[in-house]
């Protein structure tokens, strides 16, 4: 991110860059800003609970609406901290009227490590065992946060040498329509920042109850395929593939519903050989099953047939009046308890 943050900064007009980094044993935040004459600012901040939620009110957002009233930049770089996304840097530009007539986003950068993508993005590590987690509860996967961060970006630079399979899967987690994958020495200043970045397509792309069919994506040895049906799951045949489904080296995303809970739009998040359902917490009502599965295995087509296995039959379809309503399905540590009929 270094690599990547000081390439922009030498060629993008009257540059400032502020990189926020977080301890979370110290439980302190740390500001560094600094334009091409040098450091400008360098700041610990002591949170009451450092997490990336508290950096942002705290700090970050502060910090950027008053870059912007100084008037001696034209254009600032954030580095934000480790593992965190620009979702919410973006959401509160964009729906704040004060800040969205100071702040443009320009474009969102995810930066990978070259040598290390496919660990990285299908690895099992987790950000703790790498010193990367950015609060004392963040027990995500380096995986779940990399294939984030790269899905939002509209843009990925690569830092160092990558083979052509890991180019490949970069480019099926991309947004179609987002820049190629780029190296850092390759930067196209002037387009990144003088461009403004396609809020609705990028938060339609990783919404995981999105519904927009993509069908079969494929670049060299790397894929995406869409599962999608109008049908649940059934809960026992699910829960008995949970990890034939969901684990092993793939990314996979999207939603999903079970006949044991008629109104109610599940999230699944997958990577790296983890994965974690929910409660689907973008407002979508209409229950639909579509999750994104990308990988560079050869085991695709068992992997749709698997998928079909486990959605409700005709005859199961059928009878899911009177033979779901009331009853526990086993996701209820997750899920939440099924919902009774009124």
């Amino acid at each position: 991110m270094a690599h990547a943050m000081i390439a922009l900064q030498w060629d993008a007009p009257r540059a400032v860059t502020v990189r926020h980094t977080i301890d979370v044993d110290a439980q302190r935040l740390t500001r560094l800003v600094s334009d091409v004459d040098g450091v400008v600012e360098h700041v610990h901040v002591d949170l009451d609970h450092a997490c990336v939620g508290c950096a942002l009110r705290e700090d970050v957002m502060p910090t950027l609406e008053r870059l912007a009233d100084d008037g001696r930049w034209g254009t600032i770089i954030a580095h934000l901290p480790i593992a965190s996304g620009a979702e919410q840097v973006c959401a509160i530009v964009a729906h704040d009227q004060v800040l969205s007539a100071k702040l443009r986003i320009a474009s969102v950068l995810a930066v990978v490590n070259g040598p290390t993508t496919r660990d990285d993005l299908l690895g099992d590590d987790l950000l703790r065992e790498r010193h990367l987690h950015t609060s004392a509860e963040d027990r995500r996967g380096v995986a779940e946060a990399h294939a984030a961060l790269v899905e939002y970006a509209d843009s990925v630079v690569v830092v160092g040498d990558v083979d052509e399979t890991d180019r490949d899967l970069l480019t099926m987690l991309l947004r179609p329509g987002a820049s190629p994958v780029v190296d850092h020495l390759c930067l196209d200043t002037a387009a990144i920042v003088g461009g403004r970045r396609p809020q609705g397509d990028a938060e339609a792309w990783v919404d995981p109850a999105h519904s927009a069919p993509i069908g079969l994506l494929e670049a060299g040895a790397a894929w995406t395929v869409e599962l999608r049906s109008d049908r649940p799951f059934h809960p026992e045949r699910l829960m008995a593939h949970l990890e034939a489904l969901g684990g092993g080296a793939r990314r996979s995303r999207g939603c999903f519903w079970l006949p044991t809970r008629h109104d109610q739009v599940c999230e699944w998040d997958g990577a790296g050989g983890q994965l974690s359902v929910g409660p689907c917490q973008h407002g979508s009502t209409e229950p639909h099953t579509r999750i994104l599965v990308t990988g560079i295995d050869d085991d695709r087509d068992e992997l749709v047939a698997l998928f079909h296995s486990c959605l409700l039959t005709d005859h199961e379809l059928a009878e899911r009046g009177t033979i779901w309503e009331s009853r526990e399905d086993g996701f209820e540590p997750w899920l939440g308890p099924t919902r009774q009929p009124a």
